[in-house]
């Protein structure tokens, strides 16, 4: 869905394995990335040579001046960021005057247990009511499905569900997340194995193509905001 938002001197602010790469190059005129892994920034480096990696900690963005991207996304990050306000304090001074940001991250209600590798995760209007604070303009959208992801979705949560029956106290949100995060990737394996196990056709027919952008972001699966400086 970016591609069609997204034009000119581009940043992408945790681009992880660079999985959306080849998606972005042709919609802009320049690409640059940053992410916290050195190992995989080197790869990244190597595999795009046109492009600019570079490796660190964020925010702040320090390495890029004021006013520098035409264009700037971050896909599923601002939940692992302590700091949220610096985040988008730092994507505002980065971007041009004028300039368009995108940012997704998962929508809180509809999501099936807590997540311990997020800080947090938010509603609609909790990221609309922060994103106010630094951009003039700003549009909440969200990422929902057609019927094969709804079917998909309906379908986790009610396996979760079962194995969110064992936490009788109620557990996920009272211990701290770092206790959580082994047992959490375990469980996570083990559900989705399960489920394709279970439903292997359906998994095996969902494509990118079936992932949609909605107007009403408090029905959808992720959010997908879109900043104007």
């Amino acid at each position: 869905l970016a591609p069609q938002f997204v034009s000119g001197k581009l940043l992408e602010v945790g681009c992880g394995e660079g999985r959306g790469i080849d998606w972005l190059l042709p919609a802009i005129n320049h690409y640059t990335a940053i992410d916290k892994i050195e190992p995989v920034i080197e790869g990244l480096k190597l595999k795009y040579p046109q492009g600019v990696f570079h490796s660190g900690n964020i925010p702040p963005l320090s390495v890029f001046a004021d006013n520098s991207f035409d264009s700037i996304v971050s896909f599923q990050v601002i939940e692992h960021i302590e700091n949220d306000k610096l985040f988008l304090k730092e994507i505002h001074r980065v971007l041009k005057p004028g300039g368009l940001a995108l940012l997704t991250t998962p929508n809180r209600p509809l999501s099936l247990s807590r997540n311990p590798w997020h800080v947090r995760e938010y509603t609609a209007a909790e990221l609309t009511h922060l994103a106010q604070q630094f951009f003039s303009e700003v549009t909440m959208k969200g990422i929902g499905g057609n019927t094969k992801v709804m079917e998909y979705y309906e379908r986790n949560k009610k396996s979760v569900d079962k194995l969110m029956r064992w936490d009788v106290f109620n557990l996920q949100y009272k211990l701290p997340a770092s206790w959580l995060r082994v047992p959490y990737e375990f469980m996570n394996r083990l559900n989705r194995n399960k489920l394709k196990d279970a439903s292997d056709e359906l998994v095996a027919s969902i494509r990118h193509e079936d992932y949609l952008l909605v107007d009403d972001a408090t029905q959808a699966l992720d959010l997908f905001l879109i900043v104007r400086k």
